[in-house]
């Protein structure tokens, strides 16, 4: 009988043991000690798992190869998997964004829901098993070099399957078991990895902005030069960290940016009132001056600034905090208004895997077939979610697309070929 493998038990690896299910026997392997353990700590473990939006505008959403996204995108939607966690006991309600939660606020009630689905369709599921090596051999083939003949587990024991589905993530928080396994797989079997970078991580700046550390900030512009004469311009909210910056805006900022930062720094600033234009501003920062007087100016700009922030700023003025509101020139005025648009900074790097939501980079889709998540090389040989060179921003879009393209892979892993 037709026998799947499926290597990984994250959000891919369980929803491809899943589909493959529905026909075929599947062993399902996962190294750790329990299934979805990065499911687990997603969207602040609460589990984001895939966003309303129309499947329209989900392309729009992937920053790496979106149009190889399309057929799974439809094969199975964000509908589809809402239908699917709903049928196996887990109901989900829609917040802020279209991002998608279960209701329950525990992303335990995702992976659970896999679960009763698995085990309800027989899945063999083999926990602590780790693989070392895939196994394959020469095939006389126009289309393919190579065929799939099974696993090697670290302990020596070898598996037999007809078609295998790697599905063991990117190098993103490597204590889940996201160890870059897959990625030495695929290669060694032929195919192109892309260069591999974190995604969704915090900058690092060249500025000591330690004593701003926790600092959050809403309704503010982040605004970054790159590629030479381009702006990245997005308003939202940040977080200041011990070394950098944080939160949505520069989280969806590395998505994009990142690679160029490979050719060297980036410069760019915080907007930090981007509903006034500077000379409504100018007005409102005399109106201040005016109505306090004799106030020390680290007074006056408390009500422009929030309190954690006034030290560094007025450091970078360059002028006494103590100065009364009455002796403030007009040249040191203009210079307020300035770096209230403009609060610069240089972004010298970006956060580890340790940090990253995601992987940039991985197996080429030039290598696989985006109708069936088959290899082009290797016949058998399927991949799904992370370990694929498809990236999205935050809001869901990379869980659907691990679920997507696992049920894409499994589907089509289950079916009988001609040896």
């Amino acid at each position: 009988m037709h026998r799947v493998i499926v290597i990984g038990g994250g959000a891919a690896g369980l929803m491809a043991s899943y589909s493959a299910s529905l026909t075929c026997p599947v062993i399902l392997l996962e190294k750790n000690e329990k299934l979805g353990k990065k499911i687990y700590i997603t969207g602040k473990g609460r589990c984001n798992c895939t966003n309303a939006c129309s499947m329209d505008d989900y392309i729009s959403n992937y920053v790496s190869n979106p149009r190889f996204t399309y057929s799974m995108l439809r094969s199975f939607t964000n509908q589809d998997l809402i239908d699917f966690l709903e049928a196996n006991g887990t109901k989900t309600k829609v917040e802020r964004g279209n991002r998608v939660f279960p209701v329950t606020d525990h992303a335990s009630s995702v992976t659970k829901a896999f679960s009763n689905a698995l085990k309800k369709n027989d899945v063999d599921i083999r926990l602590n098993s780790e693989v070392s090596d895939i196994l394959f051999s020469p095939l006389d083939d126009t289309k393919y070099k190579l065929k799939i003949d099974g696993v090697r587990l670290k302990d020596g024991k070898e598996l037999k399957c007809d078609s295998l589905v790697i599905a063991t993530g990117g190098l993103s928080y490597p204590l889940t078991g996201s160890t870059g396994d897959g990625f030495r797989f695929a290669k060694e079997c032929g195919h192109t990895i892309t260069k591999l970078r974190p995604s969704l991580v915090p900058f690092i700046l060249k500025e000591d902005v330690s004593s701003l550390e926790g600092l959050s900030l809403r309704n503010v512009e982040l605004c970054i030069k790159y590629n030479k004469s381009k702006t990245y311009r997005e308003r939202g909210e940040m977080v200041f960290t011990h070394d950098g910056i944080s939160g949505p805006l520069v989280l969806t900022a590395s998505a994009l940016l990142n690679k160029y930062l490979d050719e060297g720094a980036l410069t760019g600033y915080i907007d930090l009132k981007p509903a006034l234009d500077e000379e409504t501003l100018d007005k409102r920062l005399i109106r201040e001056l005016e109505s306090r007087h004799n106030q020390d100016i680290k007074n006056v700009l408390s009500s422009l600034l929030p309190a954690k922030l006034i030290p560094e700023f007025i450091r970078r003025l360059g002028i006494d905090p103590n100065i009364k509101a009455h002796d403030f020139t007009k040249e040191q005025r203009k210079r307020t208004v300035f770096l209230l648009k403009h609060f610069s900074f240089t972004i010298k790097g970006y956060g580890s895997y340790n940090q990253a939501v995601i992987t940039q980079g991985g197996v080429s889709v030039k290598n696989i077939d985006s109708k069936t998540m088959e290899s082009k090389i290797v016949k058998g040989l399927f991949f799904a979610g992370e370990i694929i060179d498809v990236d999205g921003f935050t809001g869901g879009f990379n869980l659907q697309f691990a679920f997507s393209s696992g049920y894409l892979a499994g589907i089509n892993a289950s079916k009988e070929r001609n040896q």
